[in-house]
């Protein structure tokens, strides 16, 4: 494992809060998470682990607290452009616990997309790009294929190589398997064990403690809108 201590951190959160109405969903939340390091979050329902993932690429935005990604810094106390909020968001990039592809928009068409809308890509550099990112999730067969026609593992996959086709330098997880069968789950898990072996640096939200303890750096565990502990994956699971 990596020592991330003296490492200028790649994703910086500080202090970040947020409630709805009386409800303190995350009580000035604090994490900063090293380039190339892998962070998985785990804790009970409720805990604010997915509300922390979202308030990270602003999908949620916290009601203070400071959020930086790179070279992009976002505090929540003064107002910044749409541009500004977009710039941030692009840098991380999501993958949720349902799939959200486009239905009627092929497994390539679907990474494709976002890539012309967002990028400016023409359509022959965002299919090239595509159909390398689908062959790295192991997919070269599926270019053409609807996500009906795909498993729920298969359509996870796509998700991830839609996310990495934003050129993101972090990646975002919010309990990728969980509407999987645990056999197809593993495939998902297997390309984000990749991806941390390449040096790709990972916030993921899982119940998946052998993940947690197999490719995760640090392990944070969260509890009533806070995080109680962390640490050393293996050091942090034993009893």
């Amino acid at each position: 494992m990596t020592d991330h201590t003296t490492v200028q951190p790649k994703v910086a959160l500080d202090n970040v809060y947020k409630a709805y109405g009386d409800n303190v969903v995350l009580d000035d939340v604090s994490l900063h998470v090293a380039e190339g390091e892998v962070v998985a979050i785990i804790g009970p329902s409720g805990a604010g682990k997915s509300t922390f993932l979202r308030c990270t690429n602003l999908l949620e935005q916290p009601d203070s607290g400071v959020i930086r990604i790179g070279t992009h810094t976002i505090d929540s106390s003064q107002k910044h452009t749409s541009r500004e909020l977009e710039e941030l968001r692009r840098t991380a990039g999501m993958v949720f616990q349902s799939f959200n592809l486009f239905p009627h928009l092929t497994a390539l068409e679907n990474v494709s997309l976002a890539q012309r809308r967002a990028l400016g890509r023409s359509k022959s550099e965002a299919d090239e790009r595509s159909r390398a990112l689908i062959d790295r999730v192991g997919l070269s067969d599926k270019y053409d294929s609807h996500p009906a026609r795909l498993s729920g593992g298969q359509q996870q996959r796509v998700a991830i190589a839609r996310a990495l086709a934003m050129d993101p330098e972090v990646m975002l997880f919010d309990e990728p398997t969980s509407a999987l069968d645990p056999e197809v789950g593993l495939e998902v898990l297997a390309v984000m064990q990749e991806l941390a072996e390449e040096g790709m640096t990972m916030m993921v939200v899982t119940h998946e403690m052998e993940f947690a303890r197999s490719v995760g750096d640090r392990l944070v565990v969260m509890a009533d809108g806070g995080i109680i502990e962390e640490g050393e994956p293996n050091r942090a699971l034993d009893p």
